[in-house]
């Protein structure tokens, strides 16, 4: 679930919490470290896309030599690969992230980097056969292509246009501009213009549910990107307003898209 950034898959099970005011304390006392979204079980809902990219990902690296794993959050999903290449590096820029991706994936084989997510990349031209990324913030294709052997592949999830921007919009307002970000057409036309070529993309648009105003806080405390300016006292109001609107509806949907990009460094002499 996320608009501009990395998150996970929220499930149903663990029990809601009745009134307004128990909600909103359940929501900001809940612990946001990490990328792990368990902690919305009961809550919230979210589709996952049709592509399986734990499953893909895991096979990838299980035939690769040397595999980077760009803004890889707190490390859980690559740490759901079965088996690693000799060379294993992936990199993250927050540090409690950093520390969360070192303790699940060092015991794995895997060197965990810290990195600002700018140019340049840590690694000398050529280092990798695979780089991966699931829901990037930001997308350095050059570095991409550069960090690339010939004949290497880039294969990410990313975040699509507009994603749950239902939600963002109730609480900030209409935002025209934002929603034109993050089109897969584009970014396919920006991976080829850095001299990559695109080999496959495929779209989806997911159905997002949420069942309590506790999700809502704990959602916009952990993604802080999508209401940068976001705590409870500021946006009370419109918190109540969404709650009634729950309460009402037994709901509140939005729709995250995502896209499945795959690329490739060309040959020399190609």
């Amino acid at each position: 679930m996320a608009c501009t950034g990395r998150t996970g898959t929220v499930r149903e099970g663990s029990p809601r919490v009745d009134t307004f005011e128990s909600q909103l304390e359940a929501g900001a006392s809940a612990d946001v470290s990490g990328w792990d979204f368990a902690w919305l079980e009961g809550r919230a809902t979210e589709e996952r896309p049709p592509w399986g990219y734990g499953r893909q990902l895991s096979q990838r690296l299980g035939t690769a030599r040397a595999s980077l794993d760009i803004q890889t959050g707190g490390g859980e999903v690559l740490a759901e690969a079965k088996r690693f290449p000799p060379t294993a590096v992936a990199t993250e820029s927050w540090p409690p992230n950093v520390a969360h991706a070192s303790q699940l994936l060092h015991p794995r084989g895997v060197v965990v980097v810290a990195d600002p997510d700018e140019p340049p990349l840590p690694f000398a031209d050529g280092s990798f056969d695979l780089v991966t990324s699931r829901h990037p913030a930001t997308i350095w294709w050059s570095e991409i292509a550069r960090v690339l052997e010939p004949g290497g592949t880039y294969f990410a999830q990313h975040v699509g246009p507009a994603s749950a921007f239902e939600l963002i919009e109730f609480f900030v307002g209409p935002q025209p501009q934002a929603r034109r970000g993050r089109d897969p057409h584009d970014e396919a036309a920006a991976a080829r213009a850095a001299g990559l070529e695109v080999e496959r993309l495929e779209t989806a648009r997911l159905r997002i549910e949420i069942f309590d105003i506790a999700a809502v806080v704990y959602l916009l405390r952990k993604v802080i990107w999508w209401v940068p300016d976001f705590t409870v006292e500021r946006y009370r109001d419109r918190l109540r307003d969404l709650y009634d609107v729950i309460e009402l509806r037994g709901s509140f949907v939005a729709h995250s898209t995502r896209h499945l990009i795959e690329a490739r460094r060309p040959r020399a002499g190609r």
